[in-house]
This record gives C-alpha cells, structure tokens and sequence, in this order.
C-alpha cells in the first residue's frame, strides 16, 4: 500500500459529557507502519455549530467522512429549519460508517437537551456515555479517567480531566502523540480551546506539553 490509504491515526480520542457540555479531545500523532508519519494531526472537526467529530483509524477515510457528515448536517437544517440533534447526528454517522469506513468515532454536541457523547463503532454500533475513548491509546486514557472523571464537571475540570488522560496515553502508547487538541462545545456552540492555554494548564498539572 502507498500513499494517504497507509495513513493511520493510531491514537487516542476523548470525549466527556460535563455540566454545561462537552469536551472532545485528541493526540494529533499520525503513523504508517511504525513509522511517525505527521505530528500535527486534526482529529477533532466541528460538523455544524452544535456537533463535532473525533476520528481514529484510516485517515482518507476521516476526511472523506468529515466531508460526508458536514454536508448532511447542512442539508437537514435547511430542510428541516433547526439545528440537528447529537442524537439524530450520531445516527447518520452509524448509518454512514456502514459504507465501509475504517474507523472509530466520538460524536458529540450540545442541544435543547443538554449535552451527549457516543461512540460509533465500524459495524455501526452507536453508544451513548457519560465519558469515553477510541483508539489505541484508549486503555491507558480511560484508566486516567476513571479516577478523574466525576458527574456535573465544569468546563475547566473536563478540560483538565481529557488532557491529563491524554498524557497518560502518549507516555504509554507509541501511536498517540505530538501535541493536543480539545474542543468544548455549550450553549455558545463550538470553541477550540487555543494551544498556549493547553500548554499552560500541562505545566500547571506537572507534566510537559508534547512537543
């Protein structure tokens, strides 16, 4: 195999139902075999206002996806004149990945009834949680989480809580690395939260930002 097809995006990716919305996090390490093929991946892309996406696995097949999904979402708010439910926006994942995508998603958003992540696996398989993670790193990340994670967190806490399971993963998994990346999705929509302020909270944690 050649080309963006052997592109995998190994990884770890972090979703986390909070008081107020929602958090999606991930490494940005992308592999081909054993070699570190990119080291400033985007995993997280915001589908609509309301809804974003992490992605593990093939990275053609993400992108490709990501496209996919943006214009769906698109067309059922002109059709139907209000924004799409996380619900309804997992679903047509789940419907979509079917086709013969390899990989492993957390949809997540913020809508009339609060916030909601869930998982979608390749065979379709659509599950909601309270937090969550997909990809090879995803061990290590949920152990992290397990002890840190609590019901009703505030969006500092969860930001907190998915970047010190992501360091847990990157120091353990040779395929999650390279960097962060996290997005928090309210009442106010989708917001990326800016790198100086991930690095600042590493150090303030007592661990080192990835490169």
């Amino acid at each position: 195999m050649s080309g963006e097809e052997t592109f995998k995006t190994g990884t770890t990716t972090i979703g986390l139902k909070l008081k107020d919305g929602i958090i999606l996090a991930t490494d940005q390490r992308a592999t081909a075999g054993n070699m570190i093929a990119n080291k400033d991946v985007r995993k997280v892309y915001p589908l609509a206002d309301n809804i974003g996406m992490t992605i593990a696995g093939s990275v053609g097949d993400a992108q490709l996806m990501v496209r996919y999904m943006t214009g769906e979402i698109a067309l059922f708010r002109m059709k139907k004149g209000m924004p799409i439910s996380v619900k309804a926006a997992a679903t047509l994942v789940s419907n979509a990945i079917r086709q013969g995508f390899y990989l492993g998603l957390i949809v997540g958003g913020y809508d009339s009834t609060g916030g909601h992540i869930y998982t979608v696996d390749g065979a379709g398989g659509c599950l909601e949680d309270n937090y969550m993670s997909v990809g090879s790193g995803s061990v290590f990340a949920l152990g992290s989480l397990e002890s840190t994670y609590k019901e009703g967190m505030t969006k500092n806490q969860g930001i907190d809580a998915a970047i010190t399971a992501l360091n847990s993963s990157r120091r353990r998994d040779a395929y999650s690395g390279d960097g962060f990346m996290v997005a928090f999705i309210g009442d106010e929509g989708y917001q990326e939260i800016p790198q100086e302020d991930l690095k600042k909270r590493c150090e303030k944690l007592g661990f080192l930002y990835p490169n």
